[in-house]
């Protein structure tokens, strides 16, 4: 193997959009195929936002197509294959990560940030509210956060000038999941049921202590691999977010065994600022690619994507500047509240401005927008109006109605 590897910038998105599993082979739409699809990606963010459906179950459907969502909810209430911990953000998780995710939990509030120094006195203040709520549980778990409320038992009241100001049993909560000692057990209606971690996690459950540094290891090479090709910045930003301590001499002693391999991206006679890397088992597929051997699709992502969430790897590598508008005043918005970026074969090409009206079944496109230089042409329309039906489907609408703005070349198709 080459000591270092040179690729294309289309090589490159190639890449970073088959291992993000938006292109190449689709998995069959099952349990089996969620956790194909999580074995890559490691990762589905959560978000409340229902404008169209929650965020990881967008995210799964953009690689997946349509499947049935129990099968999602069995893998995470019953098998107990995933679960909710923080990844880059609160998120869904592989259980057989949880040796990972549990060096947070150990670590968690240490250190003298001031807002880890907050949070521990708060939390030492309110002993009462914590025995409290760790003793419902133990005695009448799984229960809602409404039904741990409790008078009186939190005597110093959390402050914050944000919505969790006063809110003493859900920070409490928010506290001892991130500390690994209670789990999300299930939902009904959005709303978290709360359970003990002990009762949560199946027996399989790995749970070594492993060190900082072999942690690292493991989700530096999780993290790359999910990026297909990255910088060390890229693997920072990516799976466990700026959990990496360490990283650069973690990436040369990986490099050394022969682990992950340089590379460079080259641009026509311009080299991109690096070093790049490619975990050795994505070599071949790099040069699969490279020789023109890739399977592309046309889908639609979350705003919480994967391959959304480092917004300046995607700009660079794609040319595609994304901005989140669901706080933006709507008349300031550009493209719309709860907009859908359209992935087309390695490139994003534009997005979607969509509602789903439950109660109609009506799938509204309120708009529809083209990247500069995308072609307008009738077969790209017809890839994108089979994206938007395909959407529809898993949402179960009965009709999409599209609005006035749709640009011209695609409106034959767009109907």
């Amino acid at each position: 193997m080459a000591n270092h590897l040179s690729l294309s910038p289309a090589v490159a998105r190639r890449l970073t959009l088959t291992r993000q599993r938006l292109a190449g082979p689709q998995s069959t739409p099952n349990a089996a195929g969620i956790m194909d699809v999580l074995a890559d990606i490691r990762c589905l963010q959560l978000d409340p936002t229902s404008a169209v459906a929650r965020s990881h179950l967008l995210t799964l459907w953009s690689r997946l197509g349509t499947y049935d969502t129990a099968e999602l909810d069995s893998l995470l209430w019953e098998e107990r294959r995933l679960f909710e911990y923080w990844a880059h953000a609160a998120s869904i998780v592989l259980t057989e990560d949880y040796e990972l995710h549990q060096r947070r939990m150990r670590d968690y509030l240490g250190g003298d940030s001031a807002h880890a120094v907050k949070a521990r006195e708060w939390i030492s203040a309110n002993g009462p509210l914590r025995r409290h709520i760790l003793g419902r549980l133990r005695r009448g778990g799984p229960l809602f956060a409404r039904e741990l409320e409790s008078e009186g038992l939190a005597p110093v009241s959390w402050v914050s000038s944000g919505w969790t100001g006063g809110r003493n049993v859900s920070r409490m909560l928010d506290f001892l999941w991130a500390r690994g000692q209670i789990m999300v057990a299930g939902r009904a209606g959005g709303q978290k049921r709360w359970d003990l971690s002990s009762r949560c996690l199946p027996e399989w459950t790995p749970r070594e202590r492993l060190s900082q540094r072999e942690v690292v290891r493991r989700t530096a090479q999780l993290s790359l691999r999910a990026l297909g090709v990255g910088t060390a910045r890229n693997i920072q930003q990516h799976f466990t977010r700026w959990r990496y301590p360490g990283l650069p001499a973690v990436l040369t002693a990986l490099e050394r065994e022969g682990l992950i391999v340089q590379a460079e991206i080259r641009d026509g006679r311009e080299t991109w600022p690096g070093p790049w890397y490619i975990h050795r088992d994505d070599v071949a597929l790099m040069e699969r690619l490279r020789a023109g051997d890739w399977q592309p699709r046309t889908s639609l992502l979350s705003p919480f994507d994967n391959l959304l969430c480092d917004r300046d790897r995607t700009e660079l590598l794609f040319g595609f500047r994304f901005r989140i508008e669901i706080y933006v005043p709507q008349a300031k918005r550009q493209h719309g509240y709860y907009v859908l970026p359209i992935v087309h074969g390695d490139q994003l090409i534009g997005r979607i401005d969509p509602k789903m009206d439950r109660h109609t079944g009506r799938l509204n496109i309120h708009a529809v927008h083209a990247e500069p230089g995308t072609a307008l042409t009738r077969k790209t329309g017809r890839a994108v109006a089979d994206a938007i039906e395909r959407l529809g489907a898993f949402l179960g609408a009965t009709e999409i109605e599209y609005g006035a703005r749709v640009p011209d070349g695609w409106k034959q198709s767009l109907h």
